[in-house]
């Protein structure tokens, strides 16, 4: 399951987590976030039980993407214990993010 990110509840699932929480900054007008979208989704099946995994539409939560300094999208930022740990900026293959998921988790 992927959890769409608010600014009412960001909080509780970034910072008070000691899962690895993945969040995907993207927007309904972005090419590149279409193309990432369904891995997002892919690996959020895959890795339900261990990573929570979230969107942020940077249009309706533009506070949470100026939080974040998101300047590009689609950008996938990777947390735990609310500390930003790493991030993929750009459509990468899945094989990216699950390396990046197995080091970090």
């Amino acid at each position: 399951m992927v959890i769409e990110f608010t600014s009412s509840n960001f909080e509780n699932y970034s910072n008070n987590n000691d899962k690895l929480v993945v969040i995907d900054f993207w927007a309904e007008w972005c090419g590149p976030c279409r193309l990432i979208a369904p891995i997002i989704h892919e690996l959020a099946d895959e890795y339900k039980d261990s990573v929570i995994f979230g969107k942020v539409d940077v249009d309706q939560e533009n506070d949470l993407a100026i939080k974040f300094g998101i300047r590009n999208i689609p950008t996938v930022i990777f947390m735990k214990n609310g500390q930003i740990l790493d991030k993929i900026v750009g459509a990468v293959p899945k094989a990216k993010f699950v390396e990046k998921i197995n080091a970090l988790k």
